[in-house]
């Protein structure tokens, strides 16, 4: 897709791309700024190409503008799903509660991995998974 967005900024050329130069570079921000663990370089490499070619094809000024309301935007976004999750929070603390819960075990889960990989013969005791007590609501 990336490479088809610079194919398309080039044939439609600098005049015609301006109006779309923000729903282009969405994605090209998006990708640059994550910071997944599986994430790939090449599309790392191939966003900044296509984020080059954009700056040499509509110039640095109109760039610059388009670059910093995709930025603004997507902290603004970052922002309103923190405020929400603080509200939901504080609205539904059961299903806040569940959250923890849940992210508490995934932590531990990982330590227990973390440990096996650093020492090979130790073996973590693992939580058995039983059905209906898992089920069964927590109070």
């Amino acid at each position: 897709i990336f490479k088809f967005l610079g194919a398309i900024s080039v044939d439609l050329g600098e005049d015609r791309i301006k109006p779309y130069l923000p729903t282009i570079l969405t994605p090209l921000y998006r990708e640059l700024n994550s910071n997944y663990a599986e994430q790939d370089p090449t599309l790392k490499n191939l966003s900044q190409e296509v984020i080059e070619l954009l700056k040499k094809l509509v110039g640095l000024e109109a760039f610059s503008l388009a670059f910093s309301s995709v930025q603004k935007q997507a902290n603004q976004k970052r922002a309103m799903r923190k405020k929400q999750r603080a509200l939901q929070t504080v609205a539904n603390p059961d299903i806040a509660a569940r959250r923890k819960l849940k992210r508490h075990k995934n932590k531990a889960e990982t330590r227990k991995r973390k440990i096996e990989s650093l020492r090979p013969m130790y073996k973590a005791k693992r939580h058995r998974s039983h059905a209906l007590k898992d089920l069964a609501v927590v109070e």
